[in-house]
This record gives C-alpha cells, sequence and structure tokens, in this order.
C-alpha cells in the first residue's frame, strides 16, 4: 500500500516524457547546470531548433545563472543565434511569465507549437503548471527533466531509495 502511494505521488510530481522533436527547449535555470542538459542533447540532436534560457538567480561561484548557462550552452555548441536570453527571472513564476514574452516577443506564439520544459526532475511539475498559466492552450508540452546520479528522481522516491550524500564540485548538480 505505502509503495503504491508513493509511485502514484511520485508519477505525478516527477513528470518526464520521451524525448521528441519542439519548437523550443524553455530552460528553467537553477545554481547547478544539469537543467541545461536535455536541452542541449534536444539541440544537438537537431530536435530543438532554438533554446530559450531564464533565470537571473545566483550559481555558488557567485555567476547570474542565465550567463552560466549560455555560457555552457555555447561551450556545448548551441550557436547564439539560436539561443534567447531571459535575464531577470528569479523565481518559477517569473521565468514562466518573463520566458513567455520573450517567446512572443522573439518568435510569435504562432510558430512555437511544441515546448520542451527542462528543470530539475523534482521542479518539474510546478514549473508546468506555472507555464500554463502563461503560454497558449494549444501549445504542447514535453517534461524532459535531467536524468543525472545526484538528482532526486521519480524512481528512487517511488521505492524509498536516498541518494549517497558526497562532497560535490562547484557547479557540479545536487
Amino acid at each position: 500500500m505505502i509503495y503504491d502511494s508513493r509511485r502514484a505521488i511520485s508519477s505525478f510530481l516527477f513528470k518526464q516524457d520521451e524525448a521528441e522533436p519542439v519548437d523550443l527547449a524553455f530552460v528553467f535555470c537553477s545554481p547547478t547546470i544539469s537543467s541545461l542538459t536535455p536541452a542541449v542533447g534536444l539541440y544537438a540532436s537537431g530536435m530543438a531548433p532554438k533554446v530559450l534560457i531564464t533565470g537571473a538567480g545566483i550559481t555558488a561561484d557567485g555567476l547570474v545563472e542565465w550567463s552560466f548557462y549560455r555560457d555552457h550552452a555555447l561551450a556545448s555548441g548551441v550557436a547564439q543565434s539560436d539561443l534567447l536570453l531571459e535575464k531577470t527571472a528569479r523565481n518559477t513564476a517569473e521565468n514562466a511569465a518573463y520566458g513567455a514574452a520573450l517567446v512572443e516577443s522573439e518568435l510569435g506564439w504562432n510558430s512555437v507549437r511544441k515546448i520542451a520544459v527542462c528543470c530539475k526532475p523534482f521542479h518539474m511539475r510546478r514549473a508546468i503548471m506555472t507555464l500554463r498559466r502563461y503560454i497558449p492552450e494549444d501549445v504542447r508540452i514535453i517534461a524532459q527533466p535531467p536524468l543525472t546520479p545526484r538528482s532526486v528522481r521519480r524512481d528512487l522516491v517511488a521505492d524509498g531509495a536516498r541518494p549517497q550524500p558526497r562532497a560535490r564540485r562547484v557547479g557540479e548538480d545536487c
């Protein structure tokens, strides 16, 4: 019974879809870089022609998140011309609102019919529900969380497992 409840709760909270072609990868920044990984993967495979990075928080190194993510995206092969940078959001609601406004002004929602939301697994449901308030209802959302060994993930929560603590390097995923 407890296992079934954990599985149901974790399936709801930790949304994840199969990768598929999208018009835009919408990345919610955080102090660590892993949220960018699915967007770079989609871009590199030709499944996302544009990447939007949103977030003005501060990383462990004291860098502004959007700048940290932009530098990693460029180093990973994303062309500057394919990046949209939202530089002021400080929370999920602002990420969604300001990011959606940037899509409207730079691309137009008529050319964006499907997006991949890229953020931490434990943040995915909240990010999607918040973003849904700011984008057209007919735009399809694909959940693309990073799956790193240190991430709090659906399978670990459902099984009651916990990642083992260890020392982290600056910029490493938590």
